[in-house]
């Protein structure tokens, strides 16, 4: 598969009555974004109201409770839409043609949500230096629910709702011409050994939240609990088949932003021919019982034999019960041959003294930490909050009394929207 992506950098973000990309500006009107989304009958059924709001980088501004944060992507060439199984009932495979991005801008979903496990993302103080995501141009989408609608069914309305905006709003670069295009290509598996014969064969085992009750993760509008684990081209990640539906912790939740920006596959395609012959992506799942574990990693151990992998990186999401698909996907890999290093964050208690994950094993011997969770912080008032502040003594990371008299929080660092990412997308690190 070859994909180009048209990067078309955005430096400010405003409303207006028009929807238009001019002199790096992004001129979104919040209306038609709103009546595009509301064309959907889940949206209609379970979405009282949707209001939008701008928070820039280096404002005094918290956004919180936050759901999910989207990339604007739209799809200029080749099969298929972006977020596919999301955007329409045709289900086209993506990760070819061209596909541009409004690169610094982002969508955020936010409000009156599930609350638990949701974080929030401050644009300025000390709270900011641990999320990217006080560095982009955010379109905050808030969120209120019908009265008695199910948590289920609003979160899924919630989610699909953003999706939706970004897509639409996406579509304003699709006719523009973009400042950067970067192209990444993989070969098949034969053209691959004769090019590179020298070279390591490079996989990602990439792991997917899907323990159920919120935590989920869609692909191609799936939800992944319902797979084994299988094989997907690398730029497809690109084109939105992988796409965020969980409320784990909000430090280590790959958000739909981090799918499409994975730094483990932009990384792995930087090396590609030089170093390394990265070959394929293994996805595979994170559910609860021992033997949908057994399964999964036994399938992502089999899947990088028959395509007789040296290396593989594995990427988790999340913490404790996947710590367990961690370890089994290493060391099933380990003892056929195939050199493993982990990406994953720690929970190793407020002095970090306690073990990082909740299992091991001698065989996990190169890991990549993003760093402790349960790390304490003080983040600041802030003068401007989108959304609300009800949950902050309820979201991980957060205690009863989280929340000060003055508006300051007080909580762990796993209250904060991608502190500690465990694609390493992320500001933290240890050796």
């Amino acid at each position: 598969m070859k994909l180009e992506l048209g990067f078309i950098k955005i430096n400010d973000v405003q409303f207006s009555n028009e929807c238009a990309v001019k002199d790096g500006i992004l001129y979104v009107n919040p209306e038609e974004v709103k009546e595009y989304v509301y064309d959907y009958d889940d949206v209609k059924q379970f979405v009282k109201s949707i209001s939008f709001d701008i928070a820039k980088p280096g404002e005094s501004v918290r956004i919180t409770p936050v759901k999910d944060v989207i990339e604007p992507r739209c799809k200029v060439e080749g099969p298929g839409v972006i977020f596919p199984g999301v955007m329409n009932h045709k289900v086209d495979t993506v990760g070819s043609g061209r596909t541009h991005v409004l690169k610094g801008a982002a969508v955020v979903t936010a409000g009156k949500i599930v609350g638990f496990q949701e974080g929030l993302i401050d644009m300025t103080g000390p709270g900011a230096q641990y999320t990217p995501f006080s560095k982009t141009l955010n379109i905050v989408m808030v969120c209120e629910p019908v009265e008695g609608t199910k948590q289920h069914d609003y979160e899924r309305a919630v989610r699909f709702a953003g999706l939706r905006a970004a897509g639409f709003i996406g579509q304003i670069g699709k006719n523009v011409e973009p400042d950067e295009i970067k192209t990444y290509e993989t070969l098949g598996i034969k053209e691959g050994i004769e090019k590179y014969p020298n070279l390591p064969r490079v996989g990602y085992v990439h792991m997917l939240q899907t323990q159920g009750l919120l935590h989920d993760t869609y692909v191609y509008g799936v939800d992944a609990k319902r797979i084994v684990a299988t094989l997907i081209n690398p730029t497809e990640t690109m084109d939105g088949a992988i796409l965020s539906g969980n409320c784990v912790s909000a430090c280590d939740k790959n958000t739909t932003y981090h799918h499409l920006n994975n730094p483990v596959v932009a990384e792995l395609f930087e090396e590609h021919g030089k170093t390394i012959n990265y070959v394929c992506n293994i996805i595979t799942n994170e559910n609860v019982y021992l033997a949908d574990k057994q399964r999964g990693s036994d399938w992502a151990a089999k899947l990088a034999k028959l395509l007789d992998l040296d290396a593989v990186i594995v990427s988790e999401e999340g913490f404790g019960n996947p710590d367990a698909d961690l370890i089994m996907n290493c060391t099933k890999q380990e003892k056929q041959g195939i050199k493993t290093v982990l990406v994953t964050d720690e929970y190793a208690g407020q002095d970090g003294k306690s073990q990082g994950l909740a299992d091991s094993d001698p065989l996990a011997d190169a890991v990549v930490s993003g760093g402790n969770a349960n790390m304490p912080v003080v983040l600041p008032p802030m003068d401007k909050i989108i959304g609300m502040t009800d949950y902050v003594d309820v979201c991980s990371g957060g205690h009863a009394g989280s929340l000060r008299p003055d508006g300051s929080i007080e909580a762990e660092l796993q209250i904060i929207t991608g502190a500690t990412n465990e694609m390493g997308f992320n500001c933290m690190s240890a050796r």
